[in-house]
């Protein structure tokens, strides 16, 4: 029986039937071995990074630390384990595409890097199966899931069931510049606890000539930026998610809200700056006006802490040499305290990473052994080594973000609260559906007629039944 999900799949991957067949070729996957044997055994890894290119630092880690300190490890309790890493540095889509052609011919590595936005795609086609079902009794058993929150899990997670282990984290906030919020009367110790917060600060701020008060990402130029560092942590403010229960988010009460709150900073208080949103280079842009004090709140990711503003030679792209001085960061508030999904007061969003066992693994016990081990406190260390980030565990976050306030703020603050996005075929359609009602909104479009044409789109993606009212 070929399900809905492996039809999506089948259908997606017939589009880059050429690449993929490329891709496959020189990948140098093999078939399984047999069972476990007392016999040498040879372990395989993929992930899409490579020395040199894409994701480096990581393809670094793996062959520099993982390979040689597992095999160590094997050795000295007994066992003959050779780990190969077959490193790619391609097009995310193409490396897509090969992994679940590698799956759906029963080959593929033993142990393989996936993005969290894939895995419930993966998992309705059959081509992944639970972690549990494919590594056995010791998956449940390790001690490391006592130590990485049930909402970071989730994002290797589908339909309440791990299918595997999340490599990395991060989460979203409100980041604000003290100097103006001083300039305008505002706290310095910003703390929103609504909406309503939000706004009136950004009202303030309006008096500064020269300031864009507020910037929330909306339209399809900024792309995925839009949907997550935009619509989808306001939406969750409203205690709604784009997919629950089976169903898309149609013109519900918190759709109806968020964009609401669009219109209300981008046409009717002028608090935004519509015209940003429209272009190519927006984003970078608000990242540099907000760099040079032009921009006064801003919803983003620790990835603009690590790697946009960051003052450090050589880190950040628009870097600000008193970024720690005068940046402040909040949680985002939910539209009324209480409000928020599972009633929190405090919202966010988080994407991610991580690693899923093959089931058509021979030795699926020994590759969780060697999964397990790249998710050890001692592995994480060592990945950290120059490149300090959010780790999944809390007892590494404990132990290296110590040096770093922000980033420990949002392991301990903001991940426990975080929501993901359904790792689902028809998202990446949804999300640019979502993209498009913000634009509408932003750029003069009333939002019932924003929402009409939103849900005639979703229709067309998902079908009338799947969609929420």
């Amino acid at each position: 029986m070929v399900t809905q999900g492996k039809r999506r799949l089948l259908a997606a991957f017939a589009l880059t039937t050429v690449g993929a067949v490329v891709l496959a070729g020189c990948s140098g996957g093999s078939e399984p071995e047999a069972e476990e044997s007392t016999g040498p055994v040879t372990l395989t890894l993929t992930t899409n990074s490579i020395t040199g290119g894409k994701n480096a630092a990581e393809a670094d880690w793996i062959a520099d630390w993982v390979v040689p300190e597992f095999e160590k490890a094997m050795e000295e309790d007994g066992k003959d384990v050779t780990v190969e890493f077959q490193p790619q540095g391609v097009d995310d889509e193409d490396y897509k595409t090969k992994i679940a052609l590698d799956l759906q011919s029963g080959k593929g590595a033993d142990i393989i890097g996936m993005d969290g936005i894939w895995v419930g795609e993966f998992a309705e086609a059959g081509y992944i199966k639970p972690l549990a079902e494919v590594g056995g009794d010791a998956v449940d058993d390790w001690d490391g899931w006592g130590q990485i929150p049930d909402a970071v899990q989730s994002a290797l997670s589908f339909d309440g069931d791990r299918y595997g282990v999340p490599q990395g984290a991060d989460g979203r906030v409100l980041y604000y510049n003290k100097d103006l919020f001083a300039q305008a009367g505002l706290d310095e110790d910003w703390a929103p606890e609504s909406w309503d917060d939000i706004l009136d600060a950004a009202k303030d701020l309006k008096k500064i000539e020269g300031v864009t008060p507020i910037q929330l990402n909306a339209g399809t130029a900024m792309g995925e930026a839009t949907t997550m560092q935009g619509l989808l942590p306001m939406l969750v403010g409203t205690g709604e998610q784009v997919y629950e229960d089976g169903k898309w988010i149609g013109a519900t009460d918190g759709m109806q809200e968020v964009l609401d709150l669009y219109k209300t900073i981008y046409v009717d208080e002028g608090l935004g700056d519509p015209v940003l949103q429209q272009e190519a280079s927006g984003r970078d842009t608000s990242f540099q006006l907000f760099a040079e004090g032009k921009i006064g709140i801003l919803l983003e990711g620790d990835y603009f802490w690590r790697s946009v503003i960051n003052p450090a030679e050589g880190v950040g792209t628009a870097p600000m040499a008193n970024r720690d001085e005068v940046v402040g960061y909040a949680k985002i508030p939910a539209v009324e305290p209480g409000e928020g999904i599972k009633g929190q007061d405090f919202v966010s969003m988080s994407g991610g990473t991580g690693r899923v066992l093959n089931p058509n693994s021979k030795h699926a016990e020994l590759a969780w052994e060697l999964l397990a081990f790249m998710n050890s406190p001692e592995a994480y260390e060592a990945r950290a080594a120059g490149t300090l980030a959010i780790s999944p565990r809390d007892d590494v976050n404990e132990k290296l973000l110590s040096s770093d306030p922000m980033l420990t703020f949002v392991s301990q603050e903001v991940l426990p609260i975080t929501a993901y996005r359904p790792g689902l075929a028809a998202y990446p359609q949804v999300s640019v559906l979502l993209q498009q009602a913000t634009l509408d909104v932003a750029t003069g479009t009333s939002v019932d007629d924003a929402l009409k044409t939103y849900v005639r789109g979703l229709e067309g993606v998902v079908g009338p039944d799947a969609i929420s009212e």
